[in-house]
């Protein structure tokens, strides 16, 4: 079964006693920080990295609130994902933007189904995810997961020939707009789904 993330890279829960009131200049010279690291990074800010960059006594907590709030409703919000936070377009203006904006081409059906394989059965070898899928898998495919950094090896099965596991990595999280592995749709939800009509 999946493991949920390390909680020292999750978001704390808000929930929890108040931090006290920061000043308003440097919660204002907070903000600003949070929003350029975040704004320059390739990957999601996990709140450990955040807070390494805030000044001292700011709760990372608070600023994350704070720009989420600030970025609701505009065409570039701020969400979690993978663990930390990033800068995302609105879901809404997805039709628009992918008018004029080159879409990534979708990674093949084999890959796609090995990919979702080792997400639901993680960590699981190459053998187990031939036997699920009830065909060969080509190394080929499990070196392109590995290339595009959606998975990684989680050491060996202690079986004979201990045989590599694989497992999803952050990577996988945020190319999915996932917070953790937890927010995976259930598999029973999978195939209970009614089927989409084909488009004419």
């Amino acid at each position: 079964m999946p493991e949920p993330p390390d909680p020292a890279e999750t978001l704390p829960d808000p929930a929890g006693e108040p931090a006290a009131e920061a000043d308003p200049a440097l919660f204002a010279h907070a903000l600003r920080i949070a929003e350029a690291l975040i704004f320059a990074s390739d990957r999601p800010i996990a709140p450990a990295r955040l807070a390494q960059a805030l000044p001292p006594g700011i709760d990372p907590r608070a600023v994350v609130t704070a720009l989420m709030a600030t970025t609701a409703g505009r065409p570039v919000e701020l969400v979690e994902v993978a663990g930390g936070v990033a800068f995302r377009t609105a879901p809404d203006l997805a039709p628009a933007i992918t008018r004029v904006v080159e879409v990534p081409r979708r990674l093949p059906r084999v890959a796609m189904e090995t990919l979702a394989i080792i997400a639901y059965h993680q960590p699981v070898t190459r053998a187990e995810i031939e036997e699920i899928r009830g065909a060969s898998l080509s190394q080929s495919t499990l070196e392109a997961l590995l290339e595009m950094g959606l998975i990684a090896p989680r050491g060996r099965k202690e079986v004979p020939g201990r045989p590599s596991l694989w497992g999803t990595t952050p990577r996988f999280l945020e190319q999915f707009g996932l917070k953790a592995l937890t927010d995976l749709p259930r598999r029973e939800e999978l195939v209970s789904e009614p089927a989409s009509p084909l488009s004419a």
